[in-house]
């Protein structure tokens, strides 16, 4: 694995960290589009693999499942779920001062944008 890819993990990881540790949801907001529009990865594998960097407490039978059909890109889970811990406490810091109703306009934006992206793009 190149250099640039591993740092674009530890960014994605990072990012999906500060995501859900600021507004309170699952990494695979951001893990899962980051990985089907920046590393190329399928819908299914991107799903198993993001499952995978989430195993810790949760997810673990998900996994197992997508596992089970070759679905989990080790490689990519273990490197973003290094960072994923202190992107989420980054995170929380921010979401801690920020104040509650510009918060909630920040969460509904990024959801808008993501599913806009998702829903259109290819």
């Amino acid at each position: 694995m190149e250099l640039s890819q591993v740092l674009l993990l530890v960014l994605v990881g990072f990012t999906a960290g500060i995501v859900s540790g600021a507004l309170g949801v699952g990494g695979g907001i951001v893990l899962i589009p980051a990985l089907v529009y920046l590393f190329g990865m399928e819908q299914h594998t991107a799903q198993g693999t993001s499952l995978a960097i989430l195993l810790p407490p949760t997810g673990i039978l998900a996994a197992m499942a997508y596992q089970k059909q070759g679905f989990i890109n080790w490689k990519y889970a273990i490197i973003i779920t290094l960072i994923f811990v202190l992107g989420a406490w980054v995170g929380a810091q921010f979401s801690i001062a920020v104040p509650e109703k510009l918060m909630r306009r920040i969460f509904a934006l990024f959801l808008l944008i993501v599913g806009a992206k998702m829903f259109f793009g290819k």
